[in-house]
This record gives C-alpha cells, sequence and structure tokens, in this order.
C-alpha cells in the first residue's frame, strides 16, 4: 500500500520536473521546496539535487565554471536534462575521476548511458552504483531514465535480486 502522502509529494515531484524541463527554473524551485516537506527521503533527495541545478540555471554564465566533483555532477546532470550528452558525459566523467567512491555520479552516468543507448555501460555504471549505495536499486525501478533497459534481463537481475530463481 503507499502512503497517500508519497503519493502526493511525487505528484508535486512530477510537476516540479515538468517545469524545470520547460526551462521555468524559478517556478521548479518552489514546487521542489514543497517536495522537500514530504515523506519519501527518495523524492527528498532527488528534490534537493534538481534545486541545486535550477540555482546553477539561474545563476550568470561566468559562474559556471566547475571545479569540484560535485560541480562537475551538477553541470553534467544539467547538459543532460537539455539533451547535450557529449558535455553531460565529460562533466560526469571528471566528476567520476575526482570522486571515484561518489555513487550518485556513477548513478548518472548509468542514467546517460541509457538515454544515449549505451546498455553494457548503462548496466555497469549501475552496478557500481548500487555496489556503493543499495538505496540506488530503488530508485532505478521508478527511475524513467532507464526506460531503454526495461526489457534487459540483466536490468531485471540486478534491479531484482529477490526474485532470482522465483518462477511464477
Amino acid at each position: 500500500m503507499v502512503d497517500p502522502r508519497v503519493q502526493a509529494q511525487l505528484k508535486l515531484y512530477d510537476e516540479a520536473l515538468a517545469l524545470f524541463h520547460q526551462q521555468k527554473f524559478a517556478k521548479a524551485k518552489q514546487e521542489l521546496e514543497k517536495v522537500m516537506a514530504g515523506p519519501s527521503k527518495e523524492l527528498i533527495d532527488r528534490a534537493r539535487m534538481h534545486i541545486n541545478i535550477t540555482e546553477q540555471r539561474m545563476k550568470p554564465t561566468q559562474e559556471q565554471n566547475p571545479k569540484t566533483a560535485e560541480e562537475h555532477y551538477q553541470r553534467g546532470v544539467a547538459m543532460m536534462n537539455i539533451g547535450r550528452w557529449d558535455d553531460a558525459r565529460e562533466s560526469l566523467n571528471k566528476a567520476r575521476k575526482a570522486a571515484p567512491k561518489a555513487d550518485h555520479i556513477h548513478y548518472a552516468m548509468a542514467a546517460l548511458d541509457c538515454l544515449t543507448g549505451e546498455a553494457d555501460s548503462a548496466m555497469a555504471n549501475l552496478k557500481v552504483a548500487i555496489e556503493l549505495r543499495g538505496e540506488n536499486r530503488f530508485h532505478a525501478r521508478n527511475d524513467e531514465d532507464f526506460a531503454f533497459l526495461q526489457e534487459d534481463p540483466r536490468f531485471t537481475e540486478l534491479l531484482y535480486p529477490e526474485k532470482e530463481g522465483y518462477s511464477g
């Protein structure tokens, strides 16, 4: 049974993302801040990440010169969200090199790989993200960025290990 408060929080998050993708960053940030008040830690984490990105997007471009792993990560996700795959990959690679144990960076790389049709690389990055932080398994189950892998048996095995050997 899904908690109705989590459902309401998810609806707010979806609405905020729609605004985000329309590049209505100020309004998206307001909606994301409402998501932060909900019960789901996963949605709070995602909202926090998108708030950081909206704040980056609202800054003048001279301030968008990433130096830290987290700044490269934020830039990579921002580039990914506007379909600039090569720029996204470059930033995420820099982030991963600077912080090789940061699960969220591997997760973002997996999402990018999925969005660009790189199934093997997506699986490898997602596996590392899950090894570094088990909760990523649950995030990926509901992440539309991984739709490309939905029919891949390796994806199912990775995300639903409890079903292994279960036939029915």
